[in-house]
């Protein structure tokens, strides 16, 4: 019998795929009101498909783990994974939905995003073989809740390094964020769960051993052990925050993933966040590494 070996990867991202139609407006509707695009196109979408993508634009290699419907949405996603080098082996296929998200940024990057899911379920535990995959590093978006916690303790257990992308308070960051070695949060999750950043940084420290609050063009909270500090954002001008955070996540990820120091770390990943604001759409804003050391060598400069 031959064995096949597992794929050896950098950084393995668990969770949500989806597909975006993003609509360039003026400004968002009001209550029963008809306005009309300026421009529109539609990407594959998701804060962990998103996240694998910008670790392979980086030039790292990634694997994605989640569900894709086999209907349209899911068919053009799935290529398009495909055409970014992405690991599509662990990727479940079912008659639900593609989840689906429709995106209204108006010109000064600001947007509103409504998300459509249908009946699609998250995968049962045991849904994934992940022995197919050996990564240097796990991300998880807390929307796979029933095979992320088992797989953070494998993951655990053999020493490999995982990360939380706990971009709200549910059933999936709850499961996780203790079980992680890097809790990377929104500003919106710190308030949900502590009512304000500084009070969650506390509070999250006593249960992840580093913990960073992204608060946008304010830039981010962090803390190691008993080291704690402020990082700031890259000036940019923004034009769509979408995608931002996902940039973010999967660029802190490949940091880890190639063992660089806490304060590179932060650099690097805050640099890739900056970056996808500039563009329209999280997909197509996700950085290429030239884009990506172009900004980091600008910023040495100053």
């Amino acid at each position: 019998m031959v064995v096949i070996p597992p794929a050896q990867i950098d950084v393995l991202c668990v969770g949500q795929a989806s597909y975006d139609l993003v609509f360039s407006v003026s400004r968002h509707p009001l209550e029963d009101e008809k306005i009309f695009a300026d421009g529109f196109f539609g990407c594959g979408g998701g804060p962990a498909a998103n996240a694998a993508v910008a670790v392979s634009r980086l030039g790292f290699t990634a694997a994605f783990a989640g569900y894709l419907g086999q209907d349209l949405y899911g068919e053009k996603h799935y290529q398009e994974l495909v055409e970014c080098g992405i690991d599509t082996q662990l990727i479940v296929r079912g008659s639900a939905p593609t989840p689906i998200s429709a995106i209204l940024v108006k010109q000064n990057g600001k947007r509103a995003l409504i998300n459509y899911k249908g009946d699609t379920k998250p995968s049962p535990s045991g849904a994934i073989d992940f022995k197919s995959v050996k990564s240097k590093a796990i991300l998880f978006d807390g929307h796979e809740p029933y095979i992320s916690p088992p797989l953070a303790e494998c993951a655990r257990a053999e020493s490999i390094t995982t990360v939380l992308d706990a971009g709200s308070l549910h059933e999936g960051t709850l499961a996780l964020m203790e079980r992680v070695d890097y809790l990377v949060c929104s500003e919106k999750f710190a308030r949900q769960y502590a009512g304000d950043e500084k009070k969650a940084l506390t509070r999250l420290a006593e249960v992840s051993p580093a913990v960073v609050i992204t608060l946008g063009e304010k830039g981010l909270l962090w803390r190691s052990g008993q080291e704690y500090g402020m990082f700031p954002a890259f000036p940019i001008t923004a034009v769509d925050t979408t995608g931002a955070g996902d940039a973010f996540h999967g660029a802190f990820a490949a940091a880890v993933a190639a063992h660089m120091d806490w304060f590179e770390v932060l650099r690097y990943a805050s640099a890739a966040g900056a970056l996808c604001c500039t563009k329209i759409g999280a997909r197509p804003g996700l950085p290429s590494r030239e884009e990506h050391r172009a900004l980091l060598e600008g910023r040495n400069q100053t």
